[in-house]
């Protein structure tokens, strides 16, 4: 991979394996792994750009210190649905998204 194109496309493939985890899937888990590829792929645009754009010459890191920051909230945003997940499995036995409606027991 030597230019910027290369990482867009990667990127491009990798959000679109997300959107289609997201559309095509039930499962609780699966959709937290599809979200977290979507999650990436934005992360690799904004580090491949900060690298190749013109301003990138000025020893800034500000695609760098966003991803940073997006990693934080992503593993918090993992944390919290994996919680979630916990407890629609002991009430209802099943992490089918198209199955839960409410989280009552």
């Amino acid at each position: 991979m030597n230019n910027l194109a290369d990482f867009v496309i990667l990127s491009a493939m990798l959000f679109g394996i997300g959107v289609y985890g997201l559309v095509t899937k039930r499962n609780a888990l699966r959709l937290l792994f599809a979200v977290e590829l979507m999650i990436n792929a934005a992360n690799l645009n904004f580090v491949a750009f900060n690298q190749y754009l013109p301003y990138a010459q000025q020893a800034n890191a500000f695609g760098q210190t966003f991803v940073l920051f997006s990693i934080a909230l992503a593993a918090a945003e993992a944390a919290v649905l994996l919680s979630i997940v916990i407890v629609a499995y002991r009430l209802h036995n099943d992490i089918d998204v198209s199955e839960m409606r409410t989280l009552e027991g």
